[in-house]
């Protein structure tokens, strides 16, 4: 059995002790790190390098361009988030709305961590959309749509056990909660604080419950 030769790559090659992937998954860790605290437009590539300290210039014998860059960063932390709303909306040993509630404390827990420099990249990039490469627009909006549907199923399942009122359009609720944590969080980034979380959750499970 024969095997091809890995395909050679543009740019430099680093000039590090590490293995070409463990680097790259070194800068997309990184990068993921800045893009949630600056966005697109703010995040240098050269500033990526050299907080994981790869020598300037080699950034394309990693990635093909900074388009194809944050295309992949996007994809792990869409992967990232749905393993974390997983972990709270499929949690059978509290009811449906109190794990939405979890959700709510994880999230609010994790944005202080950071000193509310962090948000959600899905939300930064989404404020960028009109400046950003045309490749993004389908691909954010895939994703909102992907915890759309996680929050729908967790909606249904507690119409199903008498959460909710039968006949709850959960589809619609869960686009709503989308729509409006996203600004929440912006608010929360913008003054500091997780009060905003704390407001459109409160006003979101009010909502319902009436």
């Amino acid at each position: 059995m024969t095997t091809s030769k890995p395909q050679a790559r543009r740019g430099r090659p680093p000039k590090v002790a590490r293995s070409f992937d463990d680097t790259r998954e070194a800068l997309l860790h990184c990068g993921m790190e800045v893009l949630t605290e600056q966005g697109f437009a703010a995040t240098g590539i050269d500033a990526v390098l050299k907080r994981v300290r790869v020598p300037k210039g080699s950034f394309y014998h990693y990635f093909d361009s900074k388009e194809a860059f944050v295309q992949e960063v996007l994809q792990r932390y869409a992967g990232y988030f749905a393993r974390k709303l997983d972990r709270w909306l499929l949690d059978e040993s509290v009811l449906p709305l109190q794990r939405l509630s979890n959700f709510v404390e994880d999230a609010k827990a994790g944005m202080a961590r950071h000193q509310f420099r962090r948000g959600c990249l899905v939300g930064n990039l989404g404020q960028e959309i009109t400046a950003l490469p045309a490749s993004f627009r389908q691909t954010l909006e895939d994703v909102l749509l992907d915890w759309q549907v996680r929050l729908a199923n967790c909606l249904s399942e507690a119409v199903r056990l008498g959460q909710l009122r039968q006949g709850s359009d959960c589809d619609a609720l869960a686009a709503y909660f989308w729509i409006g944590w996203e600004g929440a969080v912006l608010r929360a980034k913008l003054v500091q604080d997780a009060q905003p979380l704390d407001t459109f959750a409160t006003g979101f499970l009010n909502g319902m419950a009436r």
